[in-house]
């Protein structure tokens, strides 16, 4: 018997390793298997009088994969975590610098009190949306498997898209249910206001799950993929092999982004746990078509093409991810500061271009702005006098994305028309706040200085 190791390269998650190790099980030839998803490699002893190394090598990438030499593969390893670490930052300042994500949200999102056909077309609108988010997922779902033949992998491949996005539907009209129950035992109606501290937390935990699985199916860092979310699920492992799809579907219902909110906003306000599952299931219905042709198009393009399109949506995935824990950053109030060292920050800004400064009057601070589709002004204020935010809203300015303004420290909120808006409050502290749209995407800045 001969003892030896090899590096694989294109395993991405847990189930590449169980793949692996079954088809080298298969052969009595092969003793002592050892199989590392976190480190991509295969260890065991084989019988060199009786299979050859070379159809060993052949019966793993058979599966997809790509046998490497230790030398070579910690290269190429290196080599790949470099170009893919600044593909990363490269899209994530584009994404942050140009707003992209903006420009996908809807121009008009979902209201309480909608009826359901609306909701269907929300879901449709919101679906370019669901393809940036999550995307890199339902691609990851769909390229899981690969059979023998052609016709085999194109059929698996639909089942995985099909079962991924029937889970997903089946998860948001659940929530939407019990939403809907919860809503009508406390007694909610139209006029709720999602928590935004409560939306910014989901946000950053959704966003480090994104960072996380995104990683780890690039395997930039080895050892983090031993940090792995285990689902407990009472149908037991064969259970869960066979509808893996169909339970990431599931827990895809739990990663909330922008148009999720608004509509278990709606579910919620419904005040019944039939028409908020039927609110989220008429929505979901709508985000299907594009995610489920979306993974269709890949799944035909076949196994040759899966170690890159996993890695571009494994990319994709970790952008959105760092997105998402941006905004929820955002969201949360993190990124507001006061004290004396900000209360100095501030003052410097008076005299910035940049920003809108207060002009005092009869005791009043009044300030002038114009409302653009991808940012928010900053503006500078004195603290603990009146202040009389004018903003002008040209038209076509208002989108899905900036519609509805969120001045968390100040603990209010403004909903955007056409014309002039005016918003009040008093600056009690100095300070630099930051305020954001619903969504936690566009930002702008409130620099409070001393009186």
């Amino acid at each position: 018997m001969k003892h030896t190791v090899i590096y694989i390269d294109g395993m991405t998650c847990i189930n590449c390793q169980s793949r692996i190790w079954n088809v080298l099980k298969l052969r009595p030839e092969i003793t002592g298997i050892t199989v590392s998803y976190e480190y991509s490699r295969a260890e065991f002893d084989y019988d060199p009088k009786k299979i050859g190394m070379k159809e060993i090598v052949k019966m793993i990438e058979d599966l997809g994969y790509q046998v490497i030499p230790a030398e070579q593969f910690r290269r190429k390893q290196l080599r790949q975590a470099a170009a893919e670490i600044f593909a990363i930052a490269l899209l994530f300042v584009i994404l942050q610098r140009f707003g992209i994500l903006n420009h996908l949200a809807p121009d008009s999102l979902a209201e309480t009190g909608m009826g359901y056909g609306m909701l269907f077309v929300i879901g449709l609108i919101t679906s370019v949306h669901c393809i940036a988010m999550c995307g890199g997922i339902n691609l990851s779902q769909t390229l899981q498997k690969q059979e023998a033949n052609a016709e085999e992998i194109s059929r698996s491949m639909f089942r995985n898209t099909f079962s991924y996005n029937m889970g997903r539907v089946v998860s948001y009209t659940v929530i939407g249910g019990f939403l809907g129950a919860v809503g009508g035992l406390a007694g909610i109606g139209d006029s709720l206001q999602a928590s935004t501290v409560f939306q910014g937390s989901l946000k950053l935990l959704a966003g480090i799950i994104m960072v996380v699985m995104g990683v780890n199916m690039l395997g930039i860092f080895p050892g983090l993929r031993k940090l792995r979310i285990h689902i407990p699920f009472p149908g037991g492992k064969s259970l869960w092999k066979k509808r893996t799809p169909f339970l990431v579907g599931l827990c895809n219902g739990f990663m909330p982004c922008g148009p999720l909110q608004s509509m278990e906003i709606v579910a919620l306000a419904s005040g019944s746990w039939v028409a908020g599952a039927f609110s989220m299931f008429c929505f979901s219905l709508g985000t299907v078509p594009l995610m489920l042709g979306f993974g269709s198009i890949f799944s035909a393009l076949g196994k040759k093409f899966t170690r890159q399109i996993l890695k571009t949506g494994a990319i994709l995935v970790v952008v959105m991810g760092l997105a998402m824990m941006s905004q929820g950053s955002v969201l949360s109030g993190l990124e507001s500061r006061s004290g004396e060292k900000v209360a100095a920050e501030a003052d410097n800004v008076q005299n910035d271009d940049q920003t809108d400064v207060a002009v005092e009057k009869d005791g009043v601070q009044y300030v002038s702005s114009t409302l653009c589709s991808g940012w928010y002004p900053d503006i500078t204020v004195k603290a603990g006098e009146p202040v009389r935010w004018e903003i002008n809203v040209p038209e076509g300015s208002i989108n899905g994305c900036n519609y509805r303004m969120i001045l968390q420290d100040f603990g209010m909120d403004h909903t955007f028309e056409n014309g002039e808006n005016v918003i009040e409050f008093i600056p009690e502290k100095e300070g630099v706040y930051t305020y954001s749209c619903w969504m936690g995407m566009i930002t702008g800045t409130i620099y409070v200085t001393g009186k």
